[in-house]
């Protein structure tokens, strides 16, 4: 028998005001727009004290629409929180000389600005190492660290053409297209925080800091399902859209009131669908029986289902399609995806009091830990807000250290 456990049970050993299992780890962030913020974002969730260092008076992120009732962006307030920020001008000496302060009192640093932006400044690795030999330096950019491109600037969606993504996405009789989500940004943020803990269990059996280099490029061909394997080799797969070249039936498919989406990879599933259909024969006919059958006979297949969905209204088809295991789900919208009492029920949206004083569902840390629970601990601040709270703790900690 399965046993399906409940959130209280699953939380019943955690530890009380836990911010998280990285508690006690010192990031900096010198990042801009995503992929950056998206990396020290997930560090923070996970418990680590994040400080962004950010132009004084900037106000980086603040991207339109606002959120309704708040005046402050969902950009910003989505991947700046868990975090403060001090208000420091990396182009000035003065301002380096702060950081560098700073660096020698983290763990780790990430950064996301063009390749030798900060060497230029004075603020790059090896400056960092000097006052920090054994910090984890992290670097994020379109291209990489080296190479023939790494100057070249990127925006997430060049990265999407550039890399053949797009050009898989979309209607196959269309143009290629664009995902809709800042995808390599996304992919490039989550391999660097990945990277930065595995860089830090390193330095933990070894002392050793290191250089990590992350690109979007790389991140967003590693993450593409394995295809570009296939294109080196001659094999270059198609746009398939709502589809797969090895799975039939798998589509969406119009219902009375909306859309379904639904995949039979396994033959016994195959003719549970086919009884639904109205067509038992089928389950066991010639072209029809297995996978490999029914992939030579698509359009049919495809025909079939679609008749039958069109007839129906999309709960009665997930309704039914669900009591024999067939893997079903609604189109929904994210309006309609935020809403469902499952979304809730794993505390996805998280009412959070913002700098201003409103209140906004965020989207909360998505993993869960039974000892060590995450979650979203304070706002996205102010660009500069925490200045005077930080470089008090500095100075004190220099103090302590005489």
């Amino acid at each position: 028998m399965v046993t399906v456990t409940g959130a209280r049970e699953f939380f019943s050993e955690a530890r009380e005001g836990s911010a998280g299992p990285l508690a006690g780890v010192r990031v900096l962030g010198v990042t801009k727009v995503w992929s950056g913020p998206m990396a020290t974002c997930l560090l923070g969730d996970l418990g680590a004290d994040v400080v962004d260092v950010e132009l004084p008076y900037g106000r980086d992120g603040d991207v339109p629409p606002v959120i309704p009732g708040t005046g402050l962006s969902w950009f910003r307030e989505t991947v700046h929180r868990n975090k403060r920020s001090v208000g420091i001008d990396l182009r000035e000496p003065a301002g380096v000389e702060t950081f560098l302060r700073l660096v020698a009192t983290a763990d780790i640093v990430v950064e996301n600005y063009r390749p030798g932006t900060l060497d230029e400044w004075g603020a790059g690795y090896r400056a960092c190492r000097e006052v920090r030999p054994d910090l984890i330096f992290v670097s994020i950019s379109g291209w990489g660290q080296y190479g023939p491109n790494t100057r070249l600037p990127a925006y997430d969606p060049a990265i999407q053409a550039a890399g053949g993504w797009m050009s898989l996405n979309g209607d196959p009789r269309g143009t290629p297209t664009r995902a809709p989500t800042f995808l390599a940004d996304e992919l490039a943020g989550l391999h660097a925080a990945v990277a930065a803990l595995a860089a830090l269990a390193h330095r933990d059996r070894t002392g050793e800091g290191q250089h990590v280099d992350v690109s979007m490029m790389d991140a967003l061909l590693f993450s593409s399902s394995g295809l570009p394997t296939l294109a080196a080799t001659g094999a270059a797969p198609r746009r398939w859209g709502n589809e797969t070249d090895f799975v039939v039936p798998s589509n969406v498919y119009r219902c009375r009131d909306g859309h379904v989406y639904l995949a039979v990879a396994l033959n016994k599933h195959w003719r549970a669908l086919a009884g639904v259909l109205g067509r038992p024969g089928l389950g066991r006919a010639d072209g029809f029986r297995t996978n490999e059958e029914r992939l030579a006979n698509r359009d049919a297949v495809n025909d079939l289902v679609a008749g039958w969905c069109a007839g129906r209204d999309v709960s009665e088809v997930v309704a039914v399609l669900t009591a024999y295991e067939i893997v079903v789900s609604p189109v929904r919208t994210l309006a309609e995806a935020v809403r469902d009492p499952h979304v809730a029920a794993r505390g996805m949206l998280a009412p959070t009091r913002l700098s201003d004083g409103s209140v906004a569902p965020l989207v909360a840390p998505p993993v869960k830990f039974s000892r060590t629970p995450t979650r979203i601990r304070r706002p996205a601040p102010v660009p500069g807000a925490d200045t005077d709270e930080v470089l008090g703790e500095l100075a004190a900690l220099q103090h302590l250290e005489r």
